[in-house]
């Protein structure tokens, strides 16, 4: 009875049940979690099912043969329900933020990260196949943002695979809307997977520095970080020069760190990280704010060598990253329909004044009006940044606006 009435406990997710405003999940992220369980639901009753006949068998002849082989099913069903049980609460907490005093913040990061597909996808240069369910926020405590791509195996969820992108953001970026850069590097994350450029990113930095005379060590570090130099290129080109300053925010650190060199982590030594970004912000045409952000970057931290960075690593860079923001931004690719990222994303001084003038607006409470939802990013940080308002009357009226589209 215990097991049937755990089968039917872990029912699939009903339209409704976590509200029914904007910031409810929608019915394709409830169909995706829907058909996950049902898979791990139909192995559950198969089992339930087989506890029955081996209980009513035990219960017509009792002798220890049957009476183990029932006990033994039971276990392994009880087994079962725990894997189950731990993916319904999975997403049965990730759904219910969306009742929370949280809800509008994380549908504004939902709009933020849709407008984010949709330039790319419109930005490419041929049709490709629309990807959905679009990712979902939701708040974790902790100090670094992450994110779960689509189709790769959850060790949350029993190593089985991820039916749509994940973005995970620290309760403090959400309470600070103009360090939610990391959005857009989250999401830069999926659609360097969405749009096939798993491979053709780390080939593209590969062959470009073997082609400048790079040491294959130095070659292999590079390809290592792929994937974040990827999602932080393509976040400054989502969302503009404020992306930089929100990276800032996060690398900027004690020399000891900033300068300490892993051996094995995803992301660029922060010493590099910054120069690389700044690079593509002076070939995006913002020489000024390049000159700026490079000014404070080298007073903070001008000696590179005085950490443990490699010696090749350092020797190479004034060459390296350069050709990196060549290859992965302003060379084009066979999976963007033959163009650049640069072109699938454009960012220059149009964009940059629309920015402008949406802080304005979100300072004075009024309608930012038809600004893309990944530029107010940018445009709540150059509220601040300027002075315009509080920062408590920034952070109301960003999530009002996009609450509301």
């Amino acid at each position: 009875m215990n097991v049937t009435r755990h089968a039917a406990a872990l029912r699939p997710f009903r339209a409704g049940e976590f509200g029914t405003g904007a910031a409810a999940p929608t019915a394709g992220h409830l169909q995706a979690v829907n058909a996950l369980l049902g898979q791990l639901r139909g192995e559950l009753l198969r089992q339930s099912g087989q506890v029955r006949e081996l209980a009513r068998s035990a219960v017509a002849r009792p002798d220890a043969r049957r009476m183990q082989g029932l006990l033994t099913a039971k276990e392994q069903a009880h087994d079962w329900v725990r894997e189950v049980e731990r993916i319904w609460d999975f997403y049965f907490e990730l759904f219910g933020q969306r009742q929370s005093g949280f809800a509008d913040a994380l549908l504004s990061c939902d709009r933020i990260a849709l407008s984010c597909y949709q330039a790319a996808y419109l930005g490419v240069g041929e049709a490709k196949p629309l990807p959905a369910p679009p990712p979902f926020s939701f708040m974790r405590t902790g100090f670094s943002p992450a994110t779960f791509r689509r189709g790769i195996p959850l060790r949350r969820l029993g190593r089985r695979l991820n039916p749509f992108p994940l973005v995970q953001l620290p309760y403090h970026r959400l309470v600070n809307p103009w360090t939610l850069g990391a959005v857009l590097h989250e999401v830069s994350h999926n659609l360097q997977s969405d749009l096939g450029l798993d491979k053709a990113v780390p080939r593209a930095i590969a062959r470009r520095l073997l082609d400048e005379g790079c040491p294959p060590a130095v070659v292999r570090t590079w390809v290592r970080w792929n994937r974040e130099i990827h999602a932080d290129l393509c976040a400054l080109l989502l969302g503009g020069p404020a992306v930089v300053g929100s990276l800032l925010d996060v690398i900027g650190r004690a020399p000891a760190t900033v300068l300490t060199y892993s051996p094995v982590g995803p992301h660029p030594t922060p010493w590099f990280r910054a120069w690389i970004s700044i690079e593509l912000l002076r070939r995006m045409g913002f020489g000024e704010q390049a000159e700026r952000y490079g000014r404070l970057w080298g007073t903070i931290y001008p000696d590179p060598r005085a950490g443990s960075l490699p010696r090749e690593l350092v020797a190479t860079f004034a060459a390296a990253h350069p050709a990196v923001v060549d290859a992965l931004c302003f060379r084009p690719f066979p999976q963007l329909g033959r163009r650049t990222l640069a072109q699938v994303l454009p960012f220059g001084g149009k964009e940059y004044a629309m920015q402008r003038e949406a802080a304005e607006r979100l300072a004075a409470g009024t309608d930012p009006g038809i600004i893309p939802a990944r530029f107010l990013i940018g445009a709540a940080r150059s509220a601040l940044d300027r002075g315009l308002a509080r920062p408590g009357v920034i952070t109301r009226n960003f999530y009002t606006e996009l609450a509301r589209r």
